[in-house]
């Protein structure tokens, strides 16, 4: 039912009042009638005023009261709508929790559609349900993460957008408690433009860096959700990030490219970032029952080692679901085996330090 059906229903209430015979009260009024007797005086009743007036002056009238009524009832229907404030990081609840040593990890794969975004919402609320600080930083200028958490994204001020080009701090942007334990600094389409901008900044490739090292201490985990490039955005990710999580789909082509994402890793570890290193590499969209996804679990297990996850992520249309209801899969359906597969794999993440 949508919000203009109880418009409509409301506004048809000063047009169509229905008219309620009472056949009693008109049998009385009958009855009880005094007869006309001839040369009585007739008393003078009072003539309606619309009587006197022109066909079109009645119209007039009428429509100017069917407008203002209409009038009344939108603005009361849209007093009923008010829309939740967007919170800022002075807003944050309280930290239970002593946070240790914040992990940096950039959820990163060139190829898209592999689960990047619905991993870093996922993940995330899996661990802030396990007690953790999450901060998740929207890096992709599509905006999916933003979006699958149910920020409205045309109602931000500022975005990373804004922390890249230093026009702003961080915890300037970030929404805080999306989710149990979990923060997220949004992202909009102005961040398909940063490159752009970028380009003729000094130390360029460190902006998102210096943004995250002033919030290490507050955060358990810090996850990157990069765009599917290997651009200006995504080497700022690499840069910034301690570790690389790799989603890859269980489908036909998911090794493609995956080399040249590991020579840009290396690139960047030799010149810029001498810590970046594999943290895990997730199997994502399993079908147990094809030969298919049993075929490349095997095969990315044998290139990648045991720096695949034990989880595997299962094909799911809950988890599919889920963005487009502006929430994880753990509020979404959490009894469901998608909600289970993140859980687990929090558990997987946590344990490996």
């Amino acid at each position: 039912m949508g919000l203009f059906d109880s418009f409509k229903r409301q506004t048809n209430r000063f047009h169509e009042e229905p008219v309620v015979e009472d056949n009693h009260a008109s049998s009385q009024v009958e009855t009880n009638e005094e007869p006309v007797i001839e040369g009585a005086p007739v008393e003078a009743t009072e003539v309606p005023e619309t009587v006197n007036m022109t066909s079109a002056e009645s119209e007039e009238v009428v429509s100017r009261e069917t407008s203002s009524s209409e009038e009344q009832v939108a603005k009361s229907a849209a007093d009923m709508y008010i829309a939740t404030p967007i919170k800022s990081y002075a807003d944050k609840k309280p930290v239970k929790h002593v946070v240790g040593a914040t992990k940096v990890i950039a959820i990163l794969n060139q190829k898209g559609g592999v689960g990047k975004s619905t991993t870093a919402i996922d993940l995330g609320a899996a661990l802030g349900e396990l007690g953790k600080q999450v901060l998740l930083i929207d890096l992709d200028p599509q905006g999916n993460t933003s979006s699958g958490l149910g920020i409205e994204k045309n109602r931000l001020d500022q975005c990373i957008y804004d922390v890249l080009l230093g026009e702003a701090a961080l915890t300037d942007v970030i929404i805080p408690d999306v989710c149990e334990g979990l923060d997220v600094a949004p992202a909009t389409i102005n961040l398909a433009g940063a490159e752009v901008e970028l380009v003729a900044e000094m130390a360029r490739e460190n902006r998102l860096k210096e943004a995250v090292g002033a919030v290490r201490g507050r955060y358990d985990y810090v996850f990157i959700d990069c765009p599917p490039s290997l651009g200006l955005l995504t080497i700022n990710a690499l840069v910034a990030a301690d570790k690389l999580l790799i989603p890859i789909q269980c489908e036909f082509y998911a090794l493609e490219g995956v080399t040249k994402l590991l020579d840009s890793m290396k690139r960047v570890k030799t010149h810029l970032n001498p810590s970046l290193d594999i943290f895990g590499v997730l199997l994502t969209m399993y079908d147990g029952r094809t030969t298919l996804s049993k075929q490349v679990a095997s095969e990315v297990r044998n290139f990648f080692a045991k720096r695949v996850f034990d989880v595997v992520i299962p094909r799911s249309v809950k988890i599919s679901e889920a963005p487009s209801f502006g929430q994880p899969i753990t509020q979404y359906d959490p009894s469901g085996k998608g909600a289970e597969a993140y859980r687990a794999l929090a558990k997987e993440v946590i344990s490996r330090g």
